[in-house]
């Protein structure tokens, strides 16, 4: 196993203290850290994964920003959804063929590496794990699911609004969140590009929900104000919080 300076062990990794994730037994974390070939850090704007080329690798996000996105020819882009630490990358992309989708940082960040290659002993060795892995796939897909439900009916406003529920709700039990406050690393493009608005658009949202006192957005700093009122004018439905697997 390739390790850099600041290898982390499964044991040990940072995330595992928080409570949003279900607990694993000593075998278990074992057998991943057996699984996991290298971290790597990264700096802004680095790929993860470039699009149109091949990957031989999974990656868990263990700390930063990122996005999935398509291109267009025309350099027109499509942001597929926005990834935060525990998310696990690259399920969407079949193995050993180029990725239609690439997935850039948004911050600095650090990953945990897989091997594609290993995936096949994972699910016959740890059919447990293969389930959290089918789990895990099936939760991004909603969440694409979701904002293909705000780019085809919701209004620019509600969109807007929608995406940043969202993103706070999933930074909170990430404990990311001070009260009603979130360090968003999102520009208004990034927004713009997620749901399908130009910059115009986008910008007259984030003011127009500034003055219904619903959102407070500035750069780099998101500030809710009157979450429900948000939620219904969004029709956002808030879902129990619940644990999710860690690979």
């Amino acid at each position: 196993m390739t390790q850099n300076a600041e290898y982390t062990s499964c044991q040990h990794c940072p995330l595992r203290a928080r409570n949003c994730f279900h607990s694993a037994s000593g075998e278990t974390l074992e057998f991943i850290d057996s699984f996991k070939e290298n971290e790597k850090q990264l700096s802004a704007g680095n790929a993860i994964v470039r699009e149109g080329e091949r990957s031989n690798s999974l990656f868990t996000l263990l700390d930063g920003w990122a996005f999935r996105f398509r291109s267009l020819s025309d350099g027109r882009r499509q942001i597929l959804n926005f990834l935060l630490p525990g998310d696990f990358i690259g399920l969407q992309e079949r193995v050993g063929e180029d990725s239609p989708v690439g997935v850039e940082m948004i911050t600095a960040g650090r990953i945990c590496v897989f091997p594609h290659g290993k995936l096949w002993n994972l699910f016959q060795q740890q059919p447990s794990l293969g389930y959290d892995i089918t789990w895990l796939s099936a939760n991004a897909e909603l969440i694409v699911d979701e904002n293909l439900v705000s780019v085809g009916q919701r209004r620019a406003m509600e969109r807007i609004g929608m995406l940043l529920i969202h993103l706070f709700r999933r930074s909170e039990l990430l404990g990311l969140t001070d009260g009603d406050m979130l360090r968003l690393p999102l520009t208004q493009q990034h927004m713009a590009d997620a749901m399908g608005l130009s910059l115009v658009h986008t910008n007259k949202s984030l003011k127009r929900l500034r003055d219904l006192g619903l959102v407070d957005w500035r750069p780099g700093t998101l500030r809710l104000g009157n979450l429900a009122q948000l939620q219904r004018l969004a029709d956002y439905h808030a879902l129990p919080p619940r644990h999710r697997p860690l690979i």
